[in-house]
């Protein structure tokens, strides 16, 4: 009984120590490339080769939405050419000279990743592919992207067609702030017809309806890139990206990435939390001022997410004048309080006078004297 007793209380710390230990893991993925980001400010909270050039597959599309909403309604028509008819399946099987309207192309490249439908979207807005594919390397440039070369709309292997896990999690947190983006990729499920044909699209992204909070984004795979997934999901406020690439070849890859993502996913909601952080007060010199010194006071918060160990180890860095001369009054803007985590900027807050100061020289103390003086005689 009493040695029952002991394997039972050993089984309760497991499972204890299980419980509250957890969140500090580090994920544990089968992708070759993989990061989590926080989209309110870009910030890298966990990456595994993050930075190596992959191929990308269809989470290309992401950029071809995004390029497509930014230069064109949604209401304008594109007329089908035979080079989109010819795109190689996943398809919507278009036809030649078929109208269809640019939203409604997205619900089918966002939703089932038809390669047809990308074609399409690039000839309306690009004028050609090869145009096209110009504008999303500019938009990539733009967003601040590292090593990302588009060459199809597709994804499909092509050329030096690539990007990293870091490069399509900013490309994919830009996107997630586009109502439009959002509210397409979003859909469960559209109907709708154009002049050759009726279409039925169901939504292919299953971290949807099965991870809360998630909010996207896109599925890819090809046989050079393997199965490939940008996610991201919000909760309580907080917004996190997170690309795998290569998460694997074959049925067990296609399950692998919605487990890998919802592995990095784990890690940031368990490990990240929002915090608002307060500036550090500074003392500064006065000259010309009875005071030699007066406090700043740091203006505001700043609501950044960290994690525990984070918080307890924020850099503080105070860009200040040498000294301040008087006169000075409360509230003006003296300076500038910078945080950091690690050597990432986290954000600022502006140091502001605490008091009015009054100045104080020979010079300004005479005048004063001779002002009262003549104020009495007169």
């Amino acid at each position: 009984m009493f040695k029952r007793l002991i394997i039972l209380f050993l089984v309760f710390f497991e499972i204890m120590g299980t419980v509250c230990f957890a969140s500090d893991r580090e994920p544990s993925v089968n992708a070759l490339s993989a990061v989590l980001i926080d989209a309110d400010t870009g910030r890298v909270l966990w990456g595994k080769n993050e930075n190596e050039p992959m191929a990308i597959a269809s989470t290309t599309k992401i950029m071809t939405a995004i390029v497509a909403l930014e230069n064109a309604d949604l209401s304008d028509v594109a007329v089908v050419s035979e080079n989109a008819v010819a795109a190689p399946p996943v398809k919507m099987h278009l036809k030649k000279g078929e109208e269809i309207t640019l939203e409604q192309l997205l619900y089918a490249l966002l939703m089932q990743s038809s390669n047809d439908a990308a074609v399409a979207v690039a000839e309306a807005v690009g004028g050609s592919v090869e145009g096209f594919c110009a504008m999303m390397n500019e938009k990539a440039k733009q967003l601040g992207c590292r090593d990302t070369e588009f060459v199809t709309p597709n994804g499909l292997d092509k050329g030096n067609h690539h990007s990293t896990a870091y490069d399509m999690a900013l490309i994919g947190t830009y996107a997630i702030k586009n109502e439009d983006f959002i509210r397409i990729s979003n859909t469960p499920s559209i109907a709708f017809s154009t002049n050759k044909n009726s279409y039925s699209r169901t939504n292919k992204n299953r971290l949807l309806s099965s991870y809360d909070g998630a909010i996207g984004i896109k599925t890819g795979f090809t046989g050079k890139a393997g199965h490939c997934f940008a996610g991201a999901a919000r909760r309580d406020g907080v917004t996190l990206v997170s690309v795998v690439l290569a998460s694997g070849w074959g049925s067990a890859g296609k399950s692998r990435k919605w487990t890998d993502t919802k592995e990095i996913l784990n890690y940031g909601f368990n490990n990240y939390h929002k915090y608002s952080i307060m500036g550090k007060k500074a003392k500064i010199g006065v000259d010309r001022a009875k005071m030699t010194d007066t406090v700043l006071e740091s203006e505001g918060s700043l609501d950044v997410l960290l994690s525990e160990a984070e918080k307890e180890s924020l850099v503080y860095k105070l860009k200040l004048p040498p000294a301040l001369t008087a006169p000075v009054k409360k509230g003006d803007t003296v300076g500038i309080c910078e945080i950091y985590s690690g050597s990432f900027k986290l954000g600022q807050t502006y140091l502001k006078a605490s008091e009015d100061i009054e100045e104080h020289s020979f010079t300004h103390s005479l005048g004063s004297i001779i002002k009262d003086w003549l104020k009495i005689v007169c």
